[in-house]
């Protein structure tokens, strides 16, 4: 079979070519495959890293689990911190029952999220982990520590590593995640509150096995965890967004497009206590240049109001490039 041919069958698509199409949002249209040999071996390559982040992701997960939280009897919430806990009380592996209680799960992802394209990604996550957990514990001390908190920041740190990575290559962690998701999709719950009513749920079982003290030390981890991982997608908060309202507008932009080379957005506005009419500007500058941004807009109107926003990255002339692999033509 040809290779356009092969592309452009729907009922019996190869296995790397499945593959492909669930690693690659971008070649998929109602029903058909229709993409350019080069766009295919260039979305290989994209597919190639993405599982290579992921495989990553995973073998550093697992090292979270057998360096601290196992040796703690810290249970790091989720799927995980259960294993964690029925590991303790029977010791049955902690990675073959992350794999036995995620199936359950992920076959629910696959029939209400919209099939394999879903939850492929996090399904080779979850089995390159499992594995990694039960194959590597024999060939890792029996814990680095006897602090429990140590243990719990330590444990967070590089869980929160792994999930990052795991987050950039478009896969979960699975297992509340996934559920997570579902809740968001069926019932509107804020992907926050199910995380928090999960998570809760598992401490609370970790205090009955291991004291509650054990349980404090688990908030810890979990908060953590969750901090690196938002560090790790979305890296150190760089930029800042300042909305701007002055009555001298025009040489107000003018110095921030001279001075600083940063863009202006404005619009008009009124004030709902005065009714005055004034001129709203938006600009995005990088932290460094809040002071002087500061500077330069009191120096020609003392009487402006500034308010500094907080953001991670901003995407576009002057900032970040966006580096999205569309397919071409």
């Amino acid at each position: 079979m040809s290779f356009e041919a092969l592309i452009t069958h729907q009922h019996d698509a190869s296995a790397p070519l499945f593959l492909y199409n669930v690693c690659h949002p971008f070649v998929y249209h109602q029903g058909s495959f229709s993409v350019a040999e080069t766009n295919y071996n260039q979305g290989w390559q994209a597919v190639t890293g993405r599982l290579l982040l992921i495989t990553i992701g995973a073998l550093v997960a697992a090292v979270s689990v057998n360096l601290f939280y196992r040796p703690a009897d810290v249970a790091p919430g989720g799927v995980s911190g259960i294993a964690v806990i029925l590991n303790a009380l029977f010791g049955l592996p902690v990675g073959l029952l992350v794999l036995i209680g995620n199936i359950p799960i992920q076959i629910l992802g696959y029939r209400m999220l919209g099939g394999w394209r879903v939850v492929a990604r996090t399904v080779f996550f979850l089995v390159i982990y499992s594995l990694a957990i039960d194959l590597l514990a024999p060939y890792f001390p029996p814990g680095l520590t006897n602090d429990r908190l140590l243990n719990a920041v330590f444990g967070g740190i590089v869980g929160g590593i792994a999930g990052g990575l795991v987050y950039r290559a478009g896969a979960t962690l699975g297992g509340t995640s996934t559920i997570a998701r579902i809740l968001q999709n069926k019932m509107g719950l804020s992907l926050n509150n199910t995380y928090l009513y999960t998570d809760t749920g598992v401490v609370l079982l970790a205090g009955l096995v291991f004291g509650w003290e054990a349980a404090l030390y688990a908030i810890v981890a979990i908060f953590v965890d969750g901090a690196v991982a938002d560090y790790v997608l979305e890296g150190p908060s760089t930029i800042r967004t300042a909305t701007i309202i002055t009555d001298k507008p025009g040489p107000v932009a003018d110095a921030i497009i001279n001075q600083l080379k940063r863009g202006v957005t404005g619009w008009d506005g009124r004030g709902m206590y005065t009714q005055r009419e004034r001129t709203v500007l938006f600009v995005t500058v990088m932290r460094p240049e809040i002071n002087e941004l500061r500077r330069l807009v009191f120096a020609i109107d003392d009487r402006a109001f500034i308010v500094i926003g907080q953001g991670h990255t901003a995407y576009g002339e002057g900032f970040r490039s966006p580096t999205l692999n569309k397919p071409k033509g």
